[in-house]
């Protein structure tokens, strides 16, 4: 369809060409014969055709369809599904398909399972570890997003990750009708919901174990807790829960009494007529690790400084303090993890030598007996000015040290320290912790400094008495919980490593199930640049059976990983490997035999319901599928639209009027000039 004002210009365009022709051809020339004709004929196409190019007429035309409503079956494949449910959701799909011939002309019908994620598919394994309805909804938002959609759910309404889908259908943009699977009818069932418990623990230190306990139910019930670690009883407890009071939670404290992987099972006995006791039991592990830390003081002098050290470290039983002489046998002082030297003088030189070849971490603590000049000559991290009397110093916190947190210890009131030592100077990288005041005035000098390099750390503390100090905190607070709490913060900063490491591993030392088996690993090159070209192979052997197995690390973004999602329940052993440098780490892992599914033991009817209405939908059984069938034939909001679609078409095509244009003009030149006209 053409517009007037199109064909106006047109007839236009054409009176023009044709004036022009006859002014030059008729009106200015007096030649008369067929030449003359042909000429000017030629002269009006080509003028015409200059003119149909400026106007450029187009037409249109109207393309009409018919768009039908996309019908989706969204079927539950998670392994809560049983036999009998899966030949039921197959009769369903076929009754829907073959049929219900007015529903297959009313709508594009097309098939999805879903577990932890959504899959195209109409065939069902029922092998998912994990259910995600609020995930396969969302997945369908986006690819039918803008169109007219219906979704038939089959599934069970036992959801065990993702998002509530209940409060996600509030969101939802399709109506949902939901197949109710597996049995409606209620159970009484006491149940561990969650249990909660750290990943690490301290050997000799007490772990937190919180359990989660439910119930559904009608009548009250008694039943007995269990925590058994490593087969042995930790803890029991009865609990009594009621239809009002139907939740608990049960707090212990357990002791980490060895060193290594411990599976924790927690049991709740079944009730006399529970019919699911899959979810009366929870399986977790943690690792205990010996932490133990020994520090040795080391003195020449009798101080109660000495005494308040070793009290205030070993207030976390992880810390073992020793006291030794500077003329003990070294060999006695191999497994040191941090060296207090109290009030050193040259007697101190073989420690000197030992902590320089150790490259250990060492606290220094000065004194009125220090001998200043030979610390000065025997280490070379910081200088400290000498020939200053005794004088009292007193204690200004740093507030911009960053090294750890010492906010929650006031110094507010806290006696002086002596000494004769002037300020320390640090010859590299360090940081006062606490400054001088002297007679009332701020110097800026530290009172106590950390200094540190790659190899490692060390403190100086200026001055002795610091068992006033203690005292003082307990006079303050009746308690010694914060002065021991920021020496151990010390302690913890100096005992902790600083050196990188080239290959570095993350992983798990417990996963629930297979499926969340994965290791990462970090490499670098010599020059301590991400390595993209290396190869890693990981090897991984069962310890109960000696299977293994040997895969390779895949390359992800910024790291590698080697994904062992096939692996059997069970405890294994494993072994990483750079293969071009003789570079391996090892460890060892746990996988659980959990299934969240089987912690079910009838149908959520009641939040598929919900979910039903919250979408405009309607909830059904698997024996009402003519029912559902006739509500969507007859849903006025599932008739075919008729969709029209406008083309605009050029009436004649660009090339094909230029060429038809530069042919007239030519042909026009060539027949004047083989005639000699001008």
């Amino acid at each position: 369809m053409m517009q007037i004002q199109t064909v106006l210009f047109i007839l236009l365009a054409a009176i023009v060409a044709l004036a022009l022709v006859l002014f030059q051809y008729y009106y200015k020339s007096k030649r008369k014969g067929k030449l003359k004709v042909i000429l000017s004929f030629l002269r009006f196409l080509a003028i015409f055709g200059t003119l149909l190019l400026v106007i450029n007429p187009k037409f249109t035309k109207n393309e009409y369809s018919l768009e039908k409503p996309n019908l989706v079956l969204l079927a539950d494949n998670s392994s809560s599904i049983t036999s009998e449910d899966k030949a039921r959701i197959i009769s369903n799909f076929s009754s829907l398909k073959n049929n219900a011939t007015t529903l297959l002309e009313t709508f594009n019908i097309s098939n999805f399972r879903f577990g932890a994620d959504l899959t195209n598919s109409d065939s069902l394994s029922l092998t998912e570890k994990s259910t995600n309805i609020s995930k396969a909804l969302a997945s369908l938002n986006d690819i039918y997003t803008g169109s007219n959609t219906a979704v038939i759910l089959f599934s069970d309404g036992n959801q065990t990750i993702g998002e509530d889908y209940e409060f996600y259908g509030k969101r939802q943009k399709f109506p949902i009708y939901p197949i109710v699977l597996g049995d409606t009818t209620k159970y009484d069932d006491i149940l561990i919901s969650q249990v909660n418990a750290n990943r690490y623990a301290f050997l000799k230190n007490k772990f937190p174990l919180e359990v989660l306990i439910s119930y559904d139910g009608k009548t009250e019930a008694s039943s007995e807790l269990q925590v058994l670690v490593d087969g042995r009883l930790a803890h029991k407890e009865k609990v009594t829960l009621s239809n009002v009071s139907n939740a608990k939670v049960i707090s212990t404290l357990i002791e980490a009494s060895t060193v290594g992987i411990k599976n924790i099972k927690v049991i709740l006995a079944p009730l006399p007529n529970e019919k699911n006791t899959a979810n009366n039991q929870k399986m977790l592990a943690l690792e205990v690790l010996d932490e133990k830390t020994n520090v040795a003081i080391i003195s020449t002098v009798q101080h109660p400084d000495i005494g308040a050290l070793k009290k205030a470290i070993e207030s976390n039983e992880q810390r073992l303090v020793s006291i030794y002489r500077p003329n003990t046998d070294l060999s006695k002082l191999q497994e040191v993890d941090v060296y207090i030297l109290y009030q050193p003088d040259a007697s101190f030189d073989k420690i000197y030598k030992q902590i320089q070849a150790k490259q250990a971490n060492s606290f220094t603590i000065l004194g009125t007996s220090t001998d200043l000049n030979f610390i000065d000559k025997i280490q070379n991290k910081y200088l400290i000015e000498t020939g200053y009397p005794v004088q009292e110093l007193f204690a200004v916190p740093n507030t911009a040290f960053t090294k750890f947190d010492i906010s929650d210890f006031s110094l507010e009131g806290f006696p002086p320290l002596l000494s004769d030592a002037g300020p320390v100077n640090v010859l590299g990288k360090g940081e006062p912790l606490i400054n001088v005041r002297i007679k009332g005035v701020d110097m800026n000098q530290p009172l106590l400094t950390i200094t540190e390099d790659d190899n490692a750390k060390h403190a100086i503390l200026v001055g002795e008495n610091i068992w006033k100090w203690r005292i003082q905190n307990y006079r303050n607070d009746q308690s010694f919980k914060h002065f021991d709490a920021f020496l151990g913060k010390l302690i913890l900063y100096l005992t902790t490593s600083k050196g990188k490491n080239r290959f570095v591993l993350d992983y798990n030392p417990v996963y629930n199930n297979s499926s969340e088996t994965k290791i990462k690993a970090t490499y670098f090159d010599e020059a301590f640049a991400f390595d993209s070209n290396a190869s890693i192979n990981i090897k991984v052997v069962n310890t109960s059976t000696n299977a293994s197995l040997e895969v390779p690390l895949l390359l992800k973004d910024g790291y590698y990983e080697a994904d062992l999602s096939n692996l059997p329940a069970g405890e294994y052993d494993f072994t990483t490997t750079v293969t071009k440098e003789n570079l391996s780490r090892s460890g060892s892992f746990s996988v659980l035999d959990f299934d969240a599914e089987k912690q079910f033991s009838s149908s959520n009817y009641g939040k598929l319901k919900r979910l039903a209405n919250n979408t405009k939908g309607k909830l059904y059984f698997p024996n009402q599928m003519d029912s559902l069938i006739q509500t969507l034939e007859t849903d006025p909001r599932y008739v075919p639209t008729q969709k029209s679609k406008q083309i605009v078409v050029p009436l004649i095509d660009f090339k094909f009027l230029l060429g038809i244009i530069i042919a007239a003009l030519s042909l026009e030149w060539f027949i004047r000039k083989y005639n000699g006209l001008t």
